[in-house]
């Protein structure tokens, strides 16, 4: 089911009004245990993501996580870019409160979390030079249309092909590609899968 919805995002992203309820539902009532029963932020889960950022340079001032859930992959950015501003979008707003949960003090307001859908970000165009996410589907042209000229993007796999919302490489490189935006890089860390593009200055 979760490889029907992504490719259906990925290809023919006017069914998303139609989808998003029914798995805003399915998220909301998953929230709680959600880390405990997936291992999300585990080490295998976070490798291909953190291999992706590898490979972004030089490093971003303000990154966005798309599909943020419970905000492990925005908390990874903010480790790996402690320099940088992060914020984390996820259209269920319990996964959202789950997130909050675990941003500590933070007095420069760094970190921060929103309901927000990924078809719809909520910035103006060119607000970020690195976007993120990980085992969700990918909106191009939102993703276009908030990346900043010279900007990355990292789309990551937690278990490659077995990972249940996954797009495959050449989907990825052709929807990205249709917007201004390269493949810069691709590959394998851990049991995921990681691509990297970069759009032009």
């Amino acid at each position: 089911m979760g490889r029907a919805l992504n490719n259906a995002v990925a290809k023919a992203p006017w069914l998303w009004p139609v989808m998003k309820h029914p798995m805003r539902r399915f998220f909301d009532r998953s929230a709680q245990g959600w880390d405990d029963r997936t291992g999300a932020g585990s080490t295998e889960h976070l490798t291909s993501l953190a291999t992706g950022f590898l490979h972004v340079t030089p490093a971003p001032e303000r990154v966005l996580d798309l599909g943020t859930g419970t905000g492990e992959a925005a908390l990874l950015a903010a480790r790996e870019f402690p320099r940088a501003s992060v914020r984390g979008i996820d259209f269920s707003p319990e996964m959202i409160d789950a997130a909050k949960s675990k941003v500590g003090l933070d007095p420069d307001g760094r970190i921060a979390f929103k309901v927000a859908d990924a078809a719809n970000i909520p910035w103006p165009d060119q607000s970020f030079d690195l976007v993120t996410q990980i085992n969700v589907p990918p909106f191009f042209g939102e993703i276009a249309r908030v990346l900043r000229p010279g900007g990355h993007v990292v789309v990551a796999a937690s278990w490659g092909e077995d990972t249940p919302f996954y797009t495959p490489e050449s989907v990825l490189e052709r929807g990205f590609r249709r917007r201004g935006i390269a493949e810069h890089v691709k590959g394998e860390a851990g049991p995921g899968t990681y691509w990297v593009g970069r759009r032009a200055e």
